[in-house]
């Protein structure tokens, strides 16, 4: 087998490694291993925000073009950013008691229509309706510790906001600013982590300036869309 040809396989199994990951924190979450589940969600993150870039180095679909490797991210995006997090909300208790169940189970409805979506990820590179960025929301939901009702009113928004065909931006393949909000979302990320890192306590400063970056991710996402839909 030729070595380009490994390699692609290789990728394809690099993607595949965050079903494990998404297993892994499943199982911690179940334990109510809070701080390592977050760690396990973080490296799920790391590996998609990389698979795409070394799929395109190793030009897999070139090599392997009977292995449909989109679907293959979509099973795995959806494990580790709808269902994963889903869970964490649940076993977390960070739902009301009495509709815990439900409204947990909310986002993994909303995110399999918004997911099947033909353009859940237009031609010019954005997301088609709320993203599902479902670990982020259960990440400062858990830190923030905001009060149950607050949580069930932010699921409930964003999960008609998937249905809602606004464009969202594909940080990594932005059209528009992308350096900036690449940069701006590397300093996010290191800040995450050590949010993670301080786990239970970490520096409420911290807390509140990381959140910078989703406002400003969602403003300019909503900027963008107003000239768009005005042009």
């Amino acid at each position: 087998m030729p070595a380009s040809l490994i390699l692609a396989w290789l990728v394809h199994l690099y993607t595949a490694f965050g079903a494990v990951l998404a297993f892994a924190a499943i199982i911690s979450i179940d334990q109510l291993k809070f701080q390592q589940a977050l760690w396990l969600m973080s490296l799920a993150v790391a590996v998609d925000a990389t698979d795409g870039t070394l799929a395109r180095a190793a030009r897999v679909k070139e090599r392997i073009p009977w292995f449909d490797g989109d679907r293959l991210e979509d099973i795995i995006d959806y494990a580790n950013y709808v269902v994963v997090p889903c869970w964490f909300l649940f076993r977390a208790n960070l739902l009301p008691q009495q509709d815990a169940f439900w409204l947990a189970a909310l986002p993994l409805i909303a995110s399999a229509y918004g997911f099947c979506q033909k353009e859940a990820k237009t031609a010019d590179h954005f997301f088609l309706g709320f993203p599902s960025y479902w670990n982020i929301v259960a990440l400062y939901l858990y830190v923030l510790r905001t009060p149950l009702w607050v949580n069930a009113f932010v699921i409930l928004v964003l999960s008609i906001l998937v249905f809602v065909p606004l464009r969202y931006i594909y940080p990594s393949r932005s059209p528009r600013y992308r350096t900036v909000t690449n940069g701006l979302g590397v300093l996010w990320a290191i800040s995450v982590l050590f949010i993670i890192y301080a786990l239970p306590e970490p520096p409420r400063y911290i807390v509140l300036g990381s959140l910078f970056f989703p406002a400003y991710y969602v403003a300019l996402s909503f900027w963008l869309e107003a000239q768009r839909l005005s042009s």
